[in-house]
This record gives C-alpha cells, structure tokens and sequence, in this order.
C-alpha cells in the first residue's frame, strides 16, 4: 500500500467523527484519481478494506457511502465493491451489519438497473442475497427490506427479469429452510412479505406469483412444523393472491392470465398434499385454500376456464384416498363451488371430468356423517343429470391429440384412461394398453380373433387373476398387496362410468363385479351403485331402451356377497321382489339372481331351498317364466353343487313330471348332472322316471337331454342288462330318427344321442342293438348334418379302434391267379414257344423281345469272363434276328412299340451281365452297371454300324431304350449312347438312322441326371435343328416325338431365378414354336389356333427361330398322306409337352393344346384328316396329364370316347380304305384302347358301360375282318391298352388296382375303374383275349400270329410287372381277407370305392363323404383296395356334385379336398398309389395351382410328409417350397401379403410339428429345416406392434407367434447363431437393420416363452439402448414383455442397468422410453396406462414414483436410480440449453432436438419427485435449472 495513505488512514482513528469522515473522505478522493482501482485485487491492506473493517461508526458509514459513489460513477466495477463489502460484512462488528447490507442491497440494485439481462450469478453459492444470508444471523431483517427494495424499485425494468434474478436465492432459501429455526423464520417473513408486497402492484403480481409457486416445489414437509410453515407460507400466498386478483378484476385488466396463474396456484397447493397428508391439519387446510381461491373467481363473476378441470381430477384423487370425514366434507364442498361456478359458463367446451366422481360420490353415502351424506346427495343429483345424458346423447367432442403430452400426475392417469375409453371410436385408440399388450399380443394365436380385447375386458381378465391370487394361500408379495389394497377404488370409479358407454358397457359391469371381489369393502359402495343407475336405467326414455342394461347390472347383485356382511343387504333387497303376488318377470329375475348369490355364498341355500319345493310348480303352473325359471335354478343347484341338489331331489322329480317340454328337459338335466356326480343311481332313477319321458319322440329338447341323462347309464351295462336294452334303444331311436320339417332342431338331440353311444362299450352296442353293424353303417353314409356327422364321426372312431384291437391275426397267402385272363397269360410263353429258347425268334420278333431269356452255359465250369462272353454272344445273336424279322414300315406307332418291346429285353440282358459281373468284380454297384452297359452299347452301335437299313433302325431305337433302363446316375453311358446317336441323325442322306436316333435321343433326354444340363441342351439342340432342316417328313415326325419326350424332364428341379430355369424355359419355347410352325406347314386350313399358342412362348430378345426347310413344296396330299406317320410324330410330340408347359405356370397353353389336339380328331368335323391320325394317337396321353391336374371334366372324356367309337365305326364301315385311311383307323384303335385304359385304371371318371362295350366289339370285328396286318395290329392293341398295356406310347402310366368293382353296382351303365378287375365286364374281356391269344398260338397268317403275340405280350409283360400280380398279401374278397367284410373300416372303404357324384342319381353329401374320410384317416389300418383312385375321385366329388345339384352345395370352403389330403398323408407309407398322388400334388408346377386352403393344409402339415418321402423326395420338396414361398405365384390367383403370410405361417406350423413330433433326422434333415427357417425368418413382416394389435394385423401377429413357436423348438446352437446380430446391423441407416430388429423382436419373444436363456437378451442391451427411438420403439416394448416374469433381482438390475446407459448414450431418449415402459409395466398404475413412445415418457415421475418410493423391495436401488436419473438430466440440460454447465459425458445425437424440450421437463418433474433423494446442493442444483 502507498505510504500516503498512511497519515489519512491515521486521521480515520481521531475521536470527533466529523474528522473521521473527512480523512474517509480523503482517502476516497485520491483513489478516484490513481489507479489503484484498476489494478490486480487489493489484499487486506488496502485502505478501502481498512475503512470497512474500522471500528468507528463514522468511517464505517463513510466508507460504505464513498465506495457506493465510486460504483456509481463507474470507478471501480461492482464485482468488487461486492466482494470488498462481502469481506466486510462477515468481519465487522454487529453493529454495522444493517449499513453493510444497505450498501450491498444497493450496489445490487445498482448492478441490476445498468445491465438487467447479464447481471446474474452462475450459482446459488454466488448470489449477494444468498452470500449475506450465510454471512450471519443478524442481517435477516435488513436482508428482507433490501429484496422487497430490489423488487420495488426495478420492477419498471421488467418484473420477469426480477423474478428470474431472485429465483436462485430463494430457491437456496427454501431449500434450506428447515435446516434451523432462524432460517425457518427468516424464509416465513420473506416469502410472506413478498406476497404482501405484491398487492401493491396488481398489474406486475403474476410473475411474483408464478417465482413463488416454483420455489414451492422444492419445501421439504418431513415434520409437523414443516407442514405448519407450509401451511401459513400458502395461506399468505393464497390471500394475496386473492387481493391482486380482486383488483385485477376491478380494474378489468389482465384477468385471463390471473386466472391461469390461479390454476397453477390451486395445483401447486395440491402438489403438497402428498407430503403433508401425513400430518393431522396439513390436509384441511389445503382445502380451505383451494375453496378460497375458486370461490372469490366465482364471486368476482369471472367466466370458468377449463384449466380448472386440474383441479377437478386432484380432488377426485383425494376424495379416493381420503378416509376422513371432515377431509371428505371439504373436498365435496370444494368440488360443488367448482360445478357451480362451472355450470354458470354454458359457453365452456366441457370435457365433464366431474362425472369421475360418480363413484367416489355414492362410496360416501354411506359414510355415518349427516353432512358428509348431504353434501354427497348434492353432488349425486348433479351427476346423474349428467349420466342420465350421456346415457341418451353420449358426448362427442372431438378431441386434438398435442404432438408431446404434459408431464403426467396420477390424476392426469386415471382422466387420460376415461378419455381413451370414451372417445375409442377417435384417433387416440392408436394406442394402446399395457394389459392389451401382456394379454393379447403375445398370446399364441390358437384361432382367429376378429379384434383385440377391450380395456375393460382386459382389466376384468387381469383382476380375476389378482381376485386367484388373493384367494390362494401362497404368500403374496408386496406389489400384488398393494395393487390389492389401492387399485381397486380407482378401477371401480372409471368402471362405474362406463357402465353408461354405449359399447362398454356391458364388460364394465363385470369389471365393476370384480373389484369388490378384490376388495370386499367395496361391496356397500358397489351395492349403491347398482341402485343409482337402476334409478337411471328406469327412467322413461322414448328413444332407448334401457331394459338390457338393467338386467346386466342386476346380475352384478349376487357377485356382492363375497363380504359376508353384505349378504343381509343383498338378500332384503332380493326377498321382496319373490313374493307371491310379484310381477312374475320380476319374480323369475329375482330367482335367478338369489341363485347366483348362493353360488357364491353358501349362507344364502336356506332361502333359495325354500323357494325350490315341488309345490312351486303347482303354486305357479300359470306362470311359465316362473316355472322355467325355477326348473333353471334347480339345474344350476345340481350342477354347482350335487349334495345340494339331492336336497331338493324331488323338486327334480316334479320337474320330469311336467308336461312342459323345457321344464321336463331341465329336469333331465338336472338328474344327468347328479348321475354325472355319481350321487344318485342312474339305473335306480331310470326306473323311476322313465314313463315321464316317452316324448322324447316327438320333442328335440326332451330328447337330446335324454340322451344326456342316458350316457351315464354306460357305467353298471352288466348288472342291468334288461334296463340297458331300453336305454341304448331309446338312444338309437333318437339317433337315427329322421323329422324332414325339423332337421335343424333334431340335429342337436341326434348328436347328443351318438355323444351318449360313444360312451358305451361296442360289444354292449352290438349284443343290444339289432343289425347293428348294417344300420351304422348305412345311417353314416346317409346322414348329412355337419353337427350329426362330428358326433358319429368321434362314435365311428371308437368302433374302429375296437375293431383294430380285438381284429384276428391273418396269414398272408401267395397271391393266385385272379380270372381267366391271368392264367392264359400265364401259360402263354410256353404255348407259343418262347419259354426260354429262342426257336421262334424269327417268327414271333415282338414278342420274343419280351419272352427271351439267357444264361451262360455252363457257369460252374466256365471261368468268369468265358461266361460273360458266352452271355453277351447270345444276347447279340437275339439281337441281330430280331432286328432283322422286326420291321418298322416307316409307321411311328410300330417303332415307338419296338422301343418300348426293346426295353425288357435289354433289362434282362443287363441284369444278366451285372449278375455275373458281381460274381468276381469288387467294384461297387454302379461299376458294375457303368462297365456292363458300356459293353451292351459297344455291341449294339458295332452290330449297328454294319447292319442293314431294316435291322440297324432297330438297333438305334434299342440304345434309347438301353438308356431308359440304366440308372440316372449313368452318365458316361448315356452320353456315348448319345453322341452315337447324334452322329447318326445328322447323316440327311440316311432317313433310316435319322428318324430312329431322333426318337432314341428324345428318350435318353427325358431320363437324363438332374444335372445333365449341358447334354439335355445339345440334344434339343440338335433335334430343333434337324426338324427344320429335314426334308424327311418321317424324320421331322421323329424329332418331333423326341422333342415331345425331351419335355418330360425340362422344368423339374429349380430355384426361384435360376439361369438353369430361364434356359430351360427358353428351351420350351424353341419346342413349341418350332412344332407349331412344322404343323402348321403340314396342315391343310388356317391355323390360327397354332399362332396363338405360339404367342404365349414368345422368342427371346435378340435370338431367331431357326428356317425350317419345305419338304414338299408343290407336291400332291397323296404324299402327305404316304408319310402321314411323320405328321402324327409331331403332334404326338406336341402333346407329349404338356407336362412340361404346366411346370411353367402356362395352364391356359395346355388348355389350348388340349382342345386343340380334341378338335383336330374327326369326331364330328371331317375337314382337318392331315393332323388325325397323331390326335387320335397324342389325345391318350394329355387326358392322362390333364385328369392328374383336374383340367378335364366327364362330359369332356364322353365325348371323346363316343367320338373315338364313331370314328372307327365309319372308318370299319368304308368299304375300301385308302392308305391314309388305314393309317387313321390303326391310330384310332391304339389311341381309343390307350384312351379307354388310362381313364378307367385312373378310375377318377366314369365311362359309359354301353360305349365301352361297342368299342370293344369293334376291335374284335376289326381284328376277326379280312384287313391288312397292320390293322389287326391296331385292334389288337386297342383291346390291350384298353386293359392298361399302353401300348404305343411311351410315358402313358396306367395303373392297375387291387380290388375289383363292387357288387351292387354290377347293373351300371358306367365303368369305373380298370377293365382287368371289373367283374361285369370280365367275361367278354375273356373271350377277346382269347380270340387274341388263339390267332398268336396258331395262325396261317404268320405276320397276323407276330402282331396277335405281340399285343398279347404287350398285356402279359404289363400285368406281371404291375404292383398287383407280384402282391403277397390276401385279396379283399378272399376268404383270408385281413378285414371282415362286415367291419366299418371295410364298409366304409367299399362305399367309397363305390362312390361317384357324376354318375349317382341321388349323390351323397360332401359333408358325409368328409366324415367318412376323417373316419378312415383315424383308422390304424386299412383294406388293400385301389385308393389312389377313390381319393383322385373324391378330390373331384364336390365339383362333380355341384354339376349335378346346382346351387345346393357350397364351394367356398371345400373341405373334402383337403379331408382327402390329410387322408392321403396319414396312410400314404402304406399305398404307393396314395404316395404317386402326393408326388404330384407336392410338385411345385401342381402345388401352385392348388388352392389356397390346400396349399396351406400341405404346408402345415410336413411331419406327415417326412414319414412318407425319401430323403431325395424331401429334398426337392424343400427346394419346391423354399421357391414358392419366395415369390408365390399362380396364374389364377393373387397372393396379396395376408395370403402371404398364412403361407409362410402354416410353413412355421409345419416345421414345428416337426420339431415336436421329432420327425427331424438330425443327420440327413437338418440341413434343409435351417435352410428352410432361414428363409422364413427373412420373410417375416416388419414388425410393429400397434398394427398387430389392430384387426389388420391378426395375420402378422399368427405368423409372428407361430414363427416364435417354431424357433423355441429348433436347436439352440443352431437357433443362436441365426439370432446373431453383427454390430453394424444396429446402424438405422443400415439396410440389415430391419432384419436386425426381427432378430431382437424374435429374442426377446423367445426369452419370454423360456426358449433362450435371458442373457441372450441382455447382450443386447447396450446395443438397442443406443439406437434413435423411433425406430427402435417395438423393440423396446417385446424386451419390456420379456421380462414381465424375471426374477425380481434382474428387473432391478434392468432398471438400473438402463439408468446407467442414459448417461452415455447418445439417444437417451430411447434409454429413457424404456425406463418409462419397464416402470410402467411393474407399476401398480400398470392397467391404467397406455403404451405410447410419448406418453411413457410422461407418465415417468409417477410410474417411476410408485416403484421405488411404494415398494420396499425396489427401495434398495432408489439412491442409485435417482442418482443415474439426476446425471442424466444434467446432461440433456446442457444439450437442450446449448451450454457446458455440467459436466457431461459424450455427446447426444441431432435427433434429439425434437424431443429435447420435452424429455427435460420429464426429467426435471421425475428428480422433484426424488428430491428427498438428492443432496442439499443437488436439490439447489436442480431448483435452478432453467427449463423450457
């Protein structure tokens, strides 16, 4: 310090003050003129700390008044004038304080009046204000004169900017203010002084006001004189209030926003009541305050404002919780002055929240207080105006959704649910309730459900479950207490409303029944509400009837009794209504109700037993409600309780004596229940009443409970065999009773009658009922009633099961011989001398292809090799004389039966070889085959290449049919055969070699391996090539079969997309285009039909069809017709392709094809005779296609076979036939046979028994006619493929049965079924065999006797290789059959086979049919008959009945067809004909045109197919489905996402059942089913869980719980791996993120159902935590229901583990949404509360509240939540303020600022109502956050 201070700062210390403050003086001015001011901060030495610190008065005041001036005049900044006077104050005498404090509470004005935007302080601790009041005590009453100074004299600079300057001190006043009682007083005059002060200034009061109520926030009522300082703080503020509102109200000014800040001042007085409710006087008073402030808006006359409703609803919160009487009469007084005030403003948009004191109200009339009575009567009568019009006009304002909802309080809760109820028909139901969540949405979907379950609905299932709980003697914890114990008052006062809703109103009477059983002493409140709105309900309305609504409520009655004390009440107000002279409505009602009150109070039996005698029904015989309503109670008391009902036995018995129908029937009841009990004897009690019953025979009702009484006489059969007699004939009777103007009410007492059979024993039916087995059967097979047919359906299933357990065991025999035709082909071979040698090979060439076989001589002597040799040797030496003798004259049907004749022979040459092979090789089975067809081929091409034209034609068709006989996996094989082959069909100057190597090579293509791709190309290749650069008529005709049989094979095995496909397609395109062209060259007419079929292969782009040569430009038909077999090869190729075409998804071409083919034979129109001869041959075979995939109807194969007759009726009738005549009548015959075989042995239609016949005489006379050879040839054939030989055409199947035809229908005039096995036609078949068998054993002609044992041998090599001749099991009408003709199963197997809507007068019903399959397909076993038929048949029989009976079945459904699926599926392993239909109904090209019901039905049911299929099948299957589910795709229909999505769901039920069945073999299996989920899981729909809870979401929702069902059950190695989620997934711009929240969504559904292990889910958690909410919301909720059942250590671990991660992530809006919904979700408001991303986050501070604060066993991580909870506000204070305030961690995502605002005022509201959790300086920290 300057020393010239020195000598002033000595004149400081004289004794007159007026020297002291001259030196004071002094010094002042010469430090206004140095520049000490200015320099670095002064130390204690400094003369102006010397001046303050001085002991004398005068200096001290001079100094204080010098420094203030330096201020002023800006000589020293006021920063440090504070700190110099600070240092002062706290070291000067207490005699200075209050000069001090004056200078301080100066300079501060000062400050604040030069700059009043900046002049403020970072913290509280910095505050003058708060400095002074910490310096010491003394300076508390000049410190309150300085703040009202400060507020005075700056509030013309703005009164906000006051506020908001005083805001941190008096929040660190409050805050401290229970620290003492110095502090405690000084804060009372303060705060109380400043409301005073604001009366002065009116007009600036408001923002005093509103700095006041938020200080109010944070006062800690923890004592009795807490709550008493409170008390007087409110009342001051209170009274001012009032004042400044009386003036503004005077003065017309400023009134809105006085009323809106005496709203907030009505919620900031209740905002306390929570803490100070505790303490007796603290409630009351808070009332009185309230009162005051409504009261004097109502007196100043000023208009109500809807923001008052917030006061509303906390009242009604404290009137629910309040049990004090005085407490109770302030709140209804309160409540009335807000309606009154309220009803005075008829302008005000009423949201009516008063009607939620409806129940409140009536609980407190029965309060023992006359005014708490009175003031209730009051409020009632308001309300039930207001009920009675919501009743008839319901409200129905719209209401305005704001984008972020107000910070919730309980009250806000309860009024929010009202609303959401209320106004469900708006947009605010897209929400939706936690309940609805937890009971709906993730419940497995075990059946359709039309909508999600109402709130009411929900809340009654889910207090039904706490009503289990309470009841159960396990110990109940802590949360189910109190939800127990302060829930149900708030359920009762929202369900007691709703009683008037239009559509709720029915669920909230029963809701209203369940919370008195929650809460008993809800039963007198309960009780009164029933009779309030009984008074309502009664009113006289002429727009509504409100009888319904009565009835419901009254049958709330009886539920009340559960208290016993309420018994009395219920009971009196019963009683009177069941007096005799009563309305008998009202008697009846009232019966019924005293019924329901003893169901549940047994107390109450005295009373009812005494309205139940016998005598009533005498008292009473007029009144028939009466009556019934007696006989109706008599029934429940038997069935809730037998011993009861033995009580009133003879009330019983009157009942079975009245003449009424429905009483005597509920008397039956009555009695079955007790038999049923086992109380009463049924035989004992038969014998009693049984004369009382004998309507049953004309009355359903009595008779279906008859029949009810009846089954229990099941039980004592034996020891009462006359009675059982009766009995059971009595249930017959009505069984099988027939009333045609009642068929719809005896349904129900015939179903009852076969439920009441199947309870007895079937030996016991059969010993009582005569005929029985007949009668059964024939009233199965006549019954039509779905109701009827389930109940036989389960009574036919018993006696199957009966039958199979007690079935005898059979010896399987060698099958014999069948007819006449078997054993002449038997014996055949040998008369015609080809058993074994080869003397006839010459002659007899066909057939010895089939007859001949060798051996090596003398195998045991001869090495190996020689025998091989020698083998080998003798086969070519077969093979060169037949080829030789066999001569094909150019015809295509002559070479395709060479191929076909060929294949035998070289089967056996082969095996022949490989036998021998075996014998010495070591090399495995394909070795062997591979070097013993390569040495059959080497042979064959060398004798070929050096053999003439006639034999080496031969020879070229042998290596295809060597190749058809090899395995697929002879590769190296075929492709020699091939390239052989190839060589020769490009040698043009060789017709010979060209046309048999095209037809060989179509062989070999259509039997390539799958993976063949590239040779099966370059054969079609060439075989295109050389069909259009031909000038071969035959040739062309050769490559078109070839072309046609290279079609069997395209499009067999693909994925969805495959380049392999798209070639193949192409491919097929190329065919038909170019077969198209060729035929259209031959034909002589316009062929626009060929065009268009070409249209739908349209050519690739940038590619040509290949130039196709003339081949007889300007020439003569009569050379078309001397090449006509070269035309036919064509068409036979045109229709050979329809297999491959309807595996393109083309159905309309094969349609096409198909009416083409049909129009182009001379049925009726003559005109087209160049394109004849190849339809008659090529039709057989696209009505073999088209019967599989149901293109073709009977009328359609009628006409055909009609037409076929008559064609070769006039053809056989010309008397010189020409060559193409000829050629068209051998066609024709082949054709027409092969036609009639593959429609009769695929037994799906019938045939006209009289066309058939007449063909077949035409045949004859054919064949027995002096024509050419080749004629008889035709004929000859035509009889054989008519039995199924097939011959002359190469891939046409004709199965052959097990059974024969039935006997009954021996007199039809159709034909069903193969010729072979038909009994009616056996006889004729016979002689024509025979005919044909005589000219091939004996014959002039020795070219006639070659065709005559050939066509034999055709038949005998078809019917020794079928199933049915190598058969080792007994024939169904053997003596030896395994199943007794007289058995159901075989009853119901014959009707079947026997059945055909097409051809049946009077068909059965579909429904009949189905049950008799489900009957089948439950059997164990069944009989060998020819069930690929009868099912084929039945798959058609709905179509074919609704031809027959239009508009009397319905199609719509078709459960036959997917009846005969499930059939098929169930006994497929035991009938290759069942497993060839599922083979062609599960390929992929068939599946798709199915439809919907049986695609799903296939998918569903995979456990099935797994036991049928070989793992190859399987496999395609897999890759079939995997295709189709993809992109589902059919031509006939559209899959839109729902149908989507019950695919791919029934595709998860399969696999599931899998899983479940443990049909899964691991090893082989498993791939494909991972392969197989995968894929689904991919396709799964995004999930989202409001739309699964709408009704457009019940498909999503099924597949996504049938898909968690399937997951539970996969391999839990293999079921994690598919659930990883990389880490980069989680990015939402990333394009896996949505397949990464499937796999979220997917564990925490999993986690849920206890698949996975809860730390799956946990992994995740710092992930999904981490994401933007909006899109993570859905996953937020399934984790939420994930844990519903945890332990509760993990919930709590949850909790705080989600409170960690809101203080680093970077969305913490996301962490904090799924702190609301787990809070929610275990919180006892949870059925209040509604899941919605915003208002989760609102309803925070009172779900979070309720957890930590209510429940102890939460209390032990409140520090450490609150403490996350606080560090996580900081933080996003910060961001949304845009300042560094705290000290943050990382930084917060941009998407945040949308929610910023809003997530801090929820995080501010949430830490108030944790404050008590906080330390002193948080809780400072937290008052002065400034929020938005």
């Amino acid at each position: 310090m300057d020393s010239s201070y020195n000598h002033l700062l000595e004149r400081t210390r004289l004794p007159q003050p007026s020297l002291q403050k001259l030196a004071v003086i002094s010094i002042f001015e010469k430090l206004r003129s140095s520049t000490v001011l200015t320099g670095p901060e002064s130390d204690p030495t400094h003369p102006i700390a010397q001046c303050l610190n001085s002991n004398s008065p005068a200096v001290v005041d001079q100094s204080v008044r010098e420094l203030c001036v330096l201020v002023k005049d800006s000589k020293l900044e006021v920063s440090k004038a504070l700190v110099e006077l600070q240092s002062a104050l706290e070291g000067s005498d207490s005699r200075f304080v209050n000069v001090v404090v004056k200078a301080i509470g100066f300079l501060v004005r000062l400050g604040f009046q030069n700059d009043n935007v900046s002049f403020r302080f970072q913290s509280s601790e910095a505050h003058p204000f708060v400095k002074i009041l910490s310096s010491r005590t003394e300076v508390q009453s000049e410190l309150v004169r300085q703040v009202l100074l400060f507020i005075t004299q700056n509030r013309h600079l703005g009164m906000e900017g006051v506020c908001e300057f005083l805001r941190p001190f008096l929040n660190f006043l409050v805050i401290q203010m229970s620290s003492s009682a110095t502090t405690s007083s000084f804060a009372r005059n303060l705060l109380s002084s400043i409301a005073s002060l604001c009366c002065s200034f009116s007009q600036d009061a408001i923002p005093v006001f509103k700095l006041l109520m938020g200080c109010f926030k944070y006062i800690r009522c923890n004592s009795a004189e807490d709550v008493t300082n409170v008390s007087y703080l409110m009342g001051t503020i209170v009274d001012a209030f009032v004042a400044v509102l009386s003036q503004l109200a005077g003065n017309g000014l400023l009134i809105h926003e006085a009323q809106l800040s005496g709203a907030e001042l009505l919620e900031m007085v209740f905002s306390l009541h929570t803490d100070i409710h505790k303490y007796s006087g603290g409630e009351e008073c808070i009332f009185d305050m309230a009162r005051r402030l409504i009261v004097v808006q109502e007196e100043l006359d000023l208009k109500y404002i809807p923001e008052a409703s917030s006061v509303m609803l906390s009242l009604f919160v404290s009137l629910i919780q309040s049990e004090l009487e005085h407490i109770q009469l302030s709140i209804l007084k309160l409540v009335l002055d807000l309606l009154k005030w309220k009803n005075r403003n008829e302008a005000v948009v009423d949201m009516h929240e008063e009607i939620l004191f409806v129940f409140p109200a009536i609980n407190l009339m029965s309060s023992p207080s006359k005014y708490v009575k009175e003031a209730g009567s009051e409020l009632l009568i308001i309300l039930r105006k207001l009920s009675a019009s919501f009743l008839v006009t319901p409200i129905n304002e719209l209401l305005m959704e704001e984008r972020f909802p107000r910070v919730s309080r309980l009250e806000d809760i309860i009024f929010r649910v009202f609303r959401h109820l209320w106004f469900q028909d708006q947009n605010f139901i897209s929400d939706s309730f936690y309940l609805q969540r937890l009971l709906v949405g993730h419940k497995v979907v075990k059946e359709k459900q039309n909508s999600v379950q109402t709130w009411t609905v929900a809340t009654t299932e889910y207090c039904k479950r706490m009503v289990e709980i309470k009841k159960s003697s396990l110990p109940k914890s802590q949360a189910n207490e109190i939800f127990l114990h302060e829930i149900p008052p708030l359920l009762g006062a929202i369900a007691s409303i709703l009683i008037v809703h239009p559509t709720l109103g029915d669920s909230a009477v029963e809701l209203l029944a369940v919370t008195g059983n929650m809460d008993p002493t809800l039963g007198v409140p309960l009780f009164l509400v029933i009779l309030f709105y009984h008074n309502i309900f009664s009113g006289k309305s002429e727009e509504i009837d409100f009888h319904d609504k009565l009835l419901k409520l009254l049958r709330m009655l009886p539920s009340l009794v559960s208290h016993p004390a309420m018994i009395p009440l219920v009971v009196q107000t019963i009683l009177p209504m069941l007096q005799k002279d009563a309305n008998p409505v009202l008697y009846a009602t009232a019966l019924r109700l005293l019924c329901k009150t003893w169901e549940i109070n047994d107390r109450v039996f005295g009373s009812l037993q005494g309205l139940l005698l016998p005598e009533a029904f005498t008292l009473f015989k007029y009144e028939r409600s009466i009556c019934i309503s007696t006989a109706v109670t008599i029934r429940d008391v038997c069935q809730k309780n037998p011993d009861r009902g033995v009580d009133i036995i003879l009330s019983v018995e009157a009942c079975i004596e009245s003449t009424d129908a429905i009483i005597k029937a509920l008397g039956i009841q009555s009695l079955s229940l007790l038999c049923e009990a086992d109380v009463i004897d049924f035989y004992t009690a038969w014998g009693v009443i049984a004369k009382y019953v004998s309507s049953y025979s004309t009355d359903p009702v009595v008779a279906k409970n008859v029949c009810l009484l009846l089954r229990w006489g099941a039980m004592d059969v034996e020891s009462y065999p006359e009675y059982a007699t009766g009995v059971l004939q009595i249930i017959w009777e009505v069984a099988t009773s027939k009333h045609p103007s009642l068929v719809s009410s005896w349904a129900i007492a015939r179903a009852s009658a076969f439920e009441a059979l199947t309870r007895y024993e079937v030996p016991h039916i059969r010993q009582f009922i005569t005929d029985f087995r007949d009668k059964n059967t024939e009233a199965l097979v006549s019954e039509i009633d779905p109701k009827v047919l389930e109940a036989m359906e389960k009574f036919e299933t018993k006696i199957i099961t009966h039958e199979h357990i007690t079935r005898r065991r059979l010896v399987k025999e060698k099958r014999a011989p069948a007819n006449k035709i078997e054993k002449l082909l038997d014996v055949f071979p040998r008369v015609i001398g080809l058993s074994g040698t080869n003397n006839k090979v010459r002659e007899l060439p066909g057939a010895a292809l089939f007859h001949l076989s060798f051996s090596a001589k003398d195998e045991n002597n001869q090495g190996g090799s020689k025998a091989l040799l020698d083998l080998h040797g003798r086969y070519e030496n077969a093979l060169v004389e037949i080829a030789v003798s066999l001569q094909l004259s150019r015809n295509t049907v002559v070479a395709l039966l060479s191929l076909q004749s060929w294949k035998p022979f070289l089967q056996r040459w082969l095996r022949g070889c490989i036998t021998l092979l075996d014998v010495k090789a070591s090399s495995s089975v394909l070795d062997t085959t591979s070097k013993a067809a390569d040495d059959i081929l080497m042979r064959m091409t060398q004798t070929a290449m050096k053999s003439i034209p006639r034999s080496a034609e031969n020879i070229g068709l042998a290596v295809g049919a060597l190749c058809l006989v090899l395995p697929p996996s002879a590769h190296a094989t075929k492709a020699s055969a091939s390239k052989f082959l190839l060589s020769w069909l490009f040698q043009y100057e060789h017709e010979y070699r060209q046309w048999s190597a095209a037809i060989s090579l179509g062989i070999i293509s259509s039997c390539l391996h799958v993976t063949d791709h590239k040779q099966k190309s370059q054969t079609i290749n060439a075989l295109l090539e050389v069909a259009c650069m031909s000038k071969s008529t035959l040739v062309r005709g050769a490559c078109g079969v070839a072309l046609g049989y290279s079609c069997q094979d395209l499009l067999t095995r693909f994925q969805a997309g495959d380049d392999y496909e798209m070639h193949e397609t192409e491919l097929l395109g190329k065919i038909i285009r170019t077969l198209c062209r060729l035929i259209d060259q031959y034909a002589q007419f316009s062929t626009t039909t060929l065009q268009t079929l070409s249209e739908y292969f349209p050519q690739v782009t940038n590619t040509t069809d290949p130039y196709i040569t003339p081949s007889f430009s300007n020439k003569s038909s009569d050379y078309v017709e001397e090449d006509i077999w070269g035309v036919s090869g064509l068409i036979i190729g045109l229709g050979s392709s329809v297999t491959a075409i309807y595996r393109s998804g083309r159905i309309d071409a094969v349609k096409k094809i198909k009416n083409l083919i049909t129009s182009w034979i001379p049925l009726e129109n003559r005109s087209k005779p160049v394109l004849s001869t190849g339809a008659c041959l090529a039709i057989p075979f696209v009505v073999s296609f088209s019967q599989k995939v149901e293109l073709v109807d009977g009328a359609e194969l009628e006409y055909l076979a009609s037409g076929y007759r008559d064609l070769i009726n006039e053809l056989v009738s010309t008397k010189k036939l020409g060559a193409f005549h000829q050629s068209l009548l051998m066609a024709s015959c082949v054709g027409a046979g092969n036609f009639l075989g593959c429609v009769l042995n695929e037994g799906i239609h019938s045939l006209d028994a009289t066309c058939v016949s007449e063909l077949l005489d035409i045949f004859k006379k054919i064949y027995s006619s002096s024509q050419p050879p080749l004629l008889h040839l035709g004929a000859m054939l035509g009889v054989v493929n008519a039995l199924g030989a097939g011959g002359g055409t190469l891939f046409l199947h004709c199965p052959l049965s097990f059974s024969s035809s039935n006997s009954k229908h021996k007199e039809s005039s159709y034909l069903t079924g193969p010729l072979f096995s038909n009994s009616v036609m056996e006889l004729s078949l016979t002689s024509l065999i025979q005919d044909i068998f005589l000219v091939a054993q004996n014959s002039d002609d020795n070219q006639l006797q070659h065709y005559a044992s050939w066509a034999v041998s055709f038949l005998r090599h078809y019917i020794w290789s079928s199933d049915l001749h190598n058969e080792d099991r007994s024939k169904p009408n053997s003596a030896s059959q395994p199943f007794p003709e007289d058995s159901v199963v075989m009853k119901l197997s014959l009707w079947l086979m026997n059945l055909n809507g097409s051809v049946i007068a009077t068909p059965s019903h579909a429904n009949t049919v189905a049950t008799v399959l489900r009957c089948l397909t439950n059997a164990p076993r069944l009989p060998q008959l020819d069930w690929g038929p009868i099912i084929r048949r039945c798959m058609r029989y709905e179509e074919q009945v609704s031809e027959t009976s239009q508009g009397e079945y319905n199609l719509e459904n078709r459960k036959l067809r997917e009846e005969c699926l499930v059939f098929s599926l169930v006994h497929g392993s035991n009938f290759d004909a069942l497993l060839t239909f599922l083979d062609e109904l599960f390929d992929l090209s068939r599946f798709k045109m199915l439809e919907m019901n049986l695609q799903l039905c296939i998918l569903s049911h995979l456990p099935h197919t797994l036991k049928i299929f070989s793992g190859s099948r399987l496999e395609k299957l897999f890759d079939d489905v995997v295709n189709f589910v993809q992109s589902p795709f059919s031509s006939d229909k559209v899959y839109d996402p729902e149908l989507k999505s019950l695919l791919r769901t029934s595709c998860w039920k399969g696999v599931r059942l899998s899983f479940e069945e443990a049909y899964v073999d691991s090893e082989k299996l498993m791939p494909n089913f991972e392969k197989y989920m995968e894929l689904l899981f991919t396709l799964l729909p995004e999930f989202s869980g409001l739309r699964f809870l709408e009704n457009s979401g019940t498909y999503e929702r099924e597949e996504w719980s049938e898909a968690v069902r399937c997951l539970g059950k996969a391999p839990p190695h293999w079921l994690l791996h598919l659930l990883q989620i990389p880490e980069t997934s989680f990015n939402q711009e990333s394009h896996q993120f949505l397949d990464a929240k499937k796999k979220m969504i997917a564990r925490a559904r999993l986690v849920e159902n206890g698949s996975i292990p809860l730390i799956e889910l946990s992994k995740l958690k710092p992930y999904i935590l981490n994401t933007r909410s909006d899109g993570i919301w859905d996953v937020l909720v399934e984790v939420v229901m994930a844990l519903q059942h945890a332990d509760r250590s993990v919930k709590r671990q949850w909790l705080v583990s989600a409170a960690e991660v809101s203080c680093v992530t970077n969305y913490p809006t996301t962490a904090m949404q799924f702190i609301g919904l787990l809070c929610g979700s275990w919180s006892k408001y949870m059925p209040l509360l509604i899941v919605n991303p915003h208002i989760v986050l609102s309803d925070l501070p009172v779900t979070l509240a309720s957890l930590l604060l209510d429940d102890t066993n939460w209390a032990v991580v409140a520090d450490s939540v609150v403490s996350l909870m606080w560090t996580s506000t900081k933080r996003i204070y910060d961001y949304v303020t845009n300042t560094s305030e705290f000290s943050t961690q990382g930084s917060l995502d941009d998407s945040e600022k949308d929610t910023g605002v809003f997530l801090l005022k929820v995080m501010h509201h949430t830490c108030v109502a944790f404050k008590d959790h906080l330390s002193p300086e948080e809780q400072l920290m937290l008052a002065n956050l400034t929020v938005p």
